[in-house]
């Protein structure tokens, strides 16, 4: 019974880790954006009220569980919604508009005018975000932030202070939801 024991230790331990699952959601241990192969830094449920909304995923060149280290970094990046619900274009730049307005000043916003604007449209053409879609937004330092839908590239926004910009919705100081970024920093 002994050996048993053992053999069976030995086999569990030697089974790949399976991928973090959330609300029903696998989560891919790692994404490709362009040439770069990412990690799943951490994930979390985004909930309004009592709804959750979608599963949001941080994917980083390497782990790092400080904000502003992850903000400031010029590596390639990944965020991946993965929607628990339907979410129509306006709504969802509403959000999204409303956390970058959160954690900036005017000066900021204003210097944003633009990106902002394109991202508005981007969300327009996209128009409603069903249940079971996946959102990406693929920063490369050569591009900017690219945009899709199940994989479809619906736009890229040029300039690292966008991709700062976006990347405070989670982790800013006024994040969306403060157990998301907990989350996304993998705690």
């Amino acid at each position: 019974m002994k050996r048993f024991a053992m053999l069976l230790a030995a086999l569990l331990v030697s089974l790949p880790l399976s991928a973090l699952e959330l609300a029903g959601v696998k989560l891919g241990d790692t994404a490709q954006v362009g040439s770069q192969t990412l990690v799943l830094n951490g994930a979390g449920i985004r909930t309004k009220w009592f709804f959750k909304v979608y599963v949001g995923a941080l994917y980083l060149p390497q782990k790092q569980a400080d904000a502003d280290m992850v903000i400031a970094d010029e590596h390639s990046q990944r965020i991946a919604m993965y929607m628990l619900r339907d979410l129509g274009s306006k709504k969802l730049y509403g959000a999204f508009n409303e956390a970058i307005q959160a954690n900036h000043n005017g000066a900021e916003l204003k210097a944003m005018k633009a990106q902002l604007k394109q991202m508005a449209d981007i969300f327009n053409e996209i128009g409603e975000a069903k249940q079971g879609d996946v959102i990406t937004l693929d920063y490369q330092p050569a591009s900017g932030t690219q945009i899709s839908l199940n994989g479809k590239v619906f736009g890229n926004i040029e300039g690292d202070a966008f991709k700062r910009a976006l990347l405070k919705i989670w982790l800013g100081s006024k994040p969306a939801q403060d157990d998301l970024k907990k989350a996304m920093l993998g705690g």
